[in-house]
């Protein structure tokens, strides 16, 4: 007997289980495959009816009514159950109420009670609903019945009175349970703890696991406190502890004091100890008996959100659950409200609402911290109201500097029991100092990239050890010298675009004095790199210093070395470390301007993001404002006053420059008072004379291995002589014409050595004789 007793119950969670498992199923599927699944039922019933001859409306309706209470089952059980109790009393109550009053109004009474109770007893919470309606039908079924002998009125109100006294006496039971369920609270810090231990034991493969061991708020603190730099955070967790500390004497003094209990917010780039404050923080929360356990439950987005609308709800609870006690921290959890494509994120809703209401009824037991990027999680928090009402503390980290990250490198070399060689140090801060001043630390991941710098640069030792053969010696093995950190570096920021050399001031400026002609311009890049170094030396020695200049305006005919010199501008910078590499992004108005209003200002962002850190060089630029448009240029207003919010907002990471002819660029400048005043430096490029077009195309023939003989040079300059006398150049592009006139000379020169079949000394082959240069001239002029 005791056996069967025994099987029961593992029976019943048997089929408790199986019923979980096909409503998970069932949910799995799409609304639309539900739907065929109920059209090919109907369908199926009605062919059965027509074979067996059945009525077809009863089988239809008679299948509807099934497949609805099924959905009803699936979706809420204990009201499927309930649906079944008020049915079955209420066909049992009208064949009886038929049989002792016919044709009166005692069956509609008592359906009608059947459904009051039905929907009162799922108003009362603590206990089992269709229990309730059960208990309290069955009541009223049993005296309704032995009353009717004497009166069918009386029967009915009786029926009644004794549901209504049922009813009551299971609210009373509710209370009582919510009560007994509330002095059971002082139980749950050795529940929670256990379950924390059993947890762990399942993670760590059964093992046992011991109680939280004790802590003191001296010893969290100090934990916090050896962690290298992150000083605002400390100094903001040192403020936390003190208010926790006052609250708890201002309790033992007798006054009325509410637990410090709160949810963070971490806002900060990757890799700077977010989650290892998240668990000082837990610590200190329960050295002062605040939380249960120490420990923290780190989720992502995948940990809360589910396949299907009310999965996630599911999920979320478990892993608060999980917590309970402790402390849930959820990195990037900005990735809860996804955007994307326009579309509303329904299940990272349901995950948030489900965070808020929990947040709210265990926030004596639980605090959560959700971490991420400052930018994205500013605009997650503005989403909905509730986050930036609960999630009130923010905890901001900044990025870590190349003396903490040297630190952090020389913490986790002591670690590992090895040592770095003398100069190391001080080389390894010069390589944190490029990335840092290039802003690619946080793309690199801070303490990551210590990390991986220190574990790369320990096999490029093991490397370096084995390949030079014999015995080494201990020191051998566990010094990490400069070279396997360098080696290190170089191999892990390969990894990201743009990053390359820095060019040095005077290797920038070689490159302009390269140039043929723009003596002007020459003269004014020159005085532009010189304020800025100046600037740079003020700063650096702690003098005030003007506002450097960071847009421009290039101004001239085309081909006059707009571009180029815009690259030269653009490596200057960088060498200054002003910019974080020295790449240009070349840019016109269909790069900007989108097909639609609105699209516009999502384009012109994504093009100034690409060029962040660089250059980004827009020609002409005066195409943007569109005069000969009725009504005005909608779009192009827009992609100016979007290209002016982050000329401003992002002018430490970028430089702009315009470029276009000079009338043009004046209209351009007139249209909106804040391109005048942000781009207030400009640059004026010249056309260039015949000596300068002739110079040109010969740096052009010694880039190629090419060479004018002296008849051919002669030509070149009367060709140049008379196209600047006549006003001809700038129509004809300048510098682009010095190089389509030497590519038409050249081709001309090996068609001519390619039709007299044979060989070619190597002098013919790079020889551009006058015979060349006045064939590629007749050829230019034709078109």
């Amino acid at each position: 007997m005791r056996d069967s007793d025994r099987a029961r119950p593992a029976g019943r969670a048997a089929a408790r289980d199986a019923f979980e498992h096909v409503r998970l199923r069932y949910f799995q599927l799409s609304r639309a495959t539900r739907r065929v699944i109920f059209g090919a039922v109907l369908i199926g019933a009605m062919v059965l009816a027509v074979f067996l001859g059945w009525s077809p409306f009863s089988t239809f309706a008679t299948t509807l009514l099934l497949l609805g209470y099924g959905e009803l089952t699936l979706r809420y059980p204990r009201a499927a159950a309930t649906v079944l109790v008020v049915v079955a009393w209420s066909s049992l109550m009208m064949v009886a109420a038929e049989y002792v009053s016919p044709h009166s109004l005692l069956p509609t009474l008592f359906v009608l009670l059947a459904v009051l109770t039905g929907v009162a007893a799922h108003l009362i919470r603590w206990v089992t609903p269709w229990i309730t309606t059960m208990a309290a039908l069955g009541a009223a079924a049993l005296v309704s019945l032995a009353v009717a002998t004497f009166s069918a009125d009386a029967a009915t109100w009786a029926a009644y009175g004794v549901a209504v006294a049922v009813l009551t006496y299971r609210l009373v039971q509710a209370g009582q349970a919510r009560k007994r369920l509330a002095a059971a609270r002082p139980e749950a810090p050795v529940q929670a703890r256990q379950r924390v231990r059993d947890g762990a034991a399942e993670r760590d493969g059964g093992a046992e696991r011991s109680a939280p061991p004790p802590i003191s708020v001296d010893d969290a603190l100090g934990e916090l406190e050896s962690m290298i730099g992150l000083d605002p955070v400390k100094e903001q967790v040192r403020s936390i502890a003190a208010s926790i500390e006052a609250s708890r004497l201002r309790a033992e003094a007798g006054y009325a004091s509410e637990q410090p209990m709160r949810h963070f917010v971490f806002l900060g780039p990757p890799g700077t100890g977010k989650t290892s404050v998240a668990r000082t923080v837990a610590k200190i929360f329960y050295a002062f008996g605040l939380l249960e356990t120490p420990y923290v439950v780190e989720a992502q987005r995948a940990d809360l959100v589910g396949e299907y609308l009310g999965a996630t709800a599911i999920k979320t609870n478990e892993l608060i659950d999980r917590a309970l006690g402790g402390v849930l921290f959820i990195d990037e959890a900005y990735s809860l409200v996804n955007s994307g494509e326009g579309q509303h994120d329904r299940f990272g809703a349901e995950a948030v609402q489900t965070l808020l209401k929990r947040a709210e009824d265990d926030r004596d037991r639980l605090i959560i911290i959700l971490a991420g990027y400052d930018k994205e999680m500013s605009a997650f928090l503005a989403s909905n109201p509730g986050l930036s009402s609960r999630f009130s503390t923010r905890v901001n980290f900044p990025t870590y500097s190349p003396a903490e990250l040297v630190g952090i490198v020389e913490l986790l070399r002591a670690r590992r029991g090895e040592r770095l060689q003398a100069d190391a140090p001080a080389a390894l801060h010069g390589l944190f100092e490029d990335v840092h001043r290039r802003g690619l630390i946080d793309e690199l991941g801070n303490a990551r990239f210590a990390r991986s710098l220190v574990e790369v640069a320990a096999q490029a030792r093991d490397v370096r050890v084995v390949g030079a053969g014999g015995s080494p010696s201990r020191d051998d093995l566990l010094t990490t010298t400069t070279a396997d950190l360098t080696k290190a570096f170089n191999e892990i920021t390969a990894r990201f675009r743009g990053y390359q050399a820095t060019p040095t001031l005077a290797d920038a400026l070689a490159d302009l004095d390269r140039m043929a002609g723009l003596e002007p311009v020459k003269r004014q890049v020159r005085a532009i790199a010189a304020q800025l170094r100046v600037a740079r030396m003020r700063q650096e020695q702690g003098l005030p210093a003007p506002p450097q200049m960071r847009h421009f305006v290039f101004v001239g005919p085309p081909g006059t070395g707009k571009t180029t010199v815009a690259r030269v501008l653009g490596r200057v910078f960088a060498a200054l470390g002003l910019l974080s590499r020295p790449d240009v992004v070349e840019a016109s108005r269909a790069d900007l301007v989108g097909q639609h209003l609105g699209a516009t200002a999502i384009k012109t962002n994504e093009l100034v993001d690409r060029a962040l850190g660089g250059v980004l060089f827009i020609d002409e630029a005066y195409s943007l404002v569109n005069s000969g448009y009725q009504g005005g240029d909608a779009f192009g207003a827009e992609a100016v006053q979007t290209l002016l919010k982050r000329a401003e907002d992002d002018r430490d990471r970028l430089v702009v420059i315009l470029a276009g002819y000079a009338s043009e660029m004046e209209r351009l400048l007139a249209t909106n008072p804040g391109l005048a005043s942000r781009f207030n430096q400009r640059v004026t490029f010249p056309s260039y004379s015949a000596a300068e077009l002739t110079e040109i195309a010969a740096l052009l023939a010694e880039e190629s291995g090419d060479r004018f003989d002296d008849s051919a040079r002669r030509d070149l300059a009367e060709v140049f002589a008379w196209v600047c006398a006549e006003g001809l150049i700038d129509g004809l592009g300048n510098g682009r014409f010095a190089r389509s006139l030497f590519e038409r000379a050249a081709l001309g020169r090996d068609v001519r050595l390619a039709g007299r079949g044979g060989t070619a000394s190597a002098e013919e082959l790079t020889t551009i004789t006058s015979a060349d240069v006045r064939t590629a001239v007749d050829e230019l002029a034709d078109r």
